[in-house]
């Protein structure tokens, strides 16, 4: 009997103080809320009726904090490839005051200076894709919003232009997975799921 092909469980951590105030964040590496803990918390009776074969969470300190308090941080394993987008110059900014002095900026079309352009991220992307592509089973991934939107249009083949129409909330999951009426067909199974 073959594997079962994986099913990625892509888990967006919870609030931040700058996740609320709409800043990016990228490198600084800002704790979760209170509000950003009850978030992480509420994920795990969703999350423990999910056996999951692997645990992979963002460097992030977020990030492994959600994966704590959702039950699931004893067998998680740092993939660096999980982080947010690197904002570079933009990091801590809002994208309201970025379009001030840059009008029409898109963080999914232009990258960000001193930063991380679109084809780095795509390539992070994929290279995570390859990876757990050749996993079996539910695995969990836990990171960010921008990131996490660039990896679910690289799943289904879009370029990471596609990711603006995608929004990530916080301490919600999406399931990337494939079609099992057409094998080998990526598809966003689920996407922003708060509650079972």
């Amino acid at each position: 009997m073959e594997p079962a092909p994986p099913r990625l469980y892509l888990i967006r951590h919870g609030g931040t103080e700058w996740s609320l105030s709409g800043q990016h964040t990228g490198r600084t590496d800002l704790a979760l809320s209170t509000r950003g803990q009850d978030e992480a918390r509420a994920l795990e009776p969703v999350l423990r009726a999910i056996q999951f074969h692997h645990v992979l969470t963002s460097p992030a300190r977020r990030a492994q904090e959600t994966c704590a308090l959702a039950g699931l941080g004893g067998s998680a394993e740092i993939e660096p490839d999980l982080a947010e987008w690197d904002y570079g110059e933009y990091e801590g900014r809002t994208s309201r005051d970025i379009r001030q002095e840059r009008p029409g900026w898109n963080v999914f079309r232009d990258g960000c200076p001193g930063g991380e352009s679109v084809d780095a991220v795509s390539r992070r992307a994929d290279r995570l894709i390859t990876r757990g592509a050749a996993l079996s089973g539910n695995v969990a991934l836990f990171s960010s919003g921008q990131f996490g939107c660039s990896l679910a249009a690289r799943w289904i083949g879009l370029p990471v232009i596609q990711a603006q129409h995608l929004m990530l909330g916080t301490a919600s999951i999406g399931v990337l997975a494939y079609n099992p009426d057409h094998p080998g067909l990526r598809v966003i199974a689920r996407w922003n799921q708060t509650r079972d």
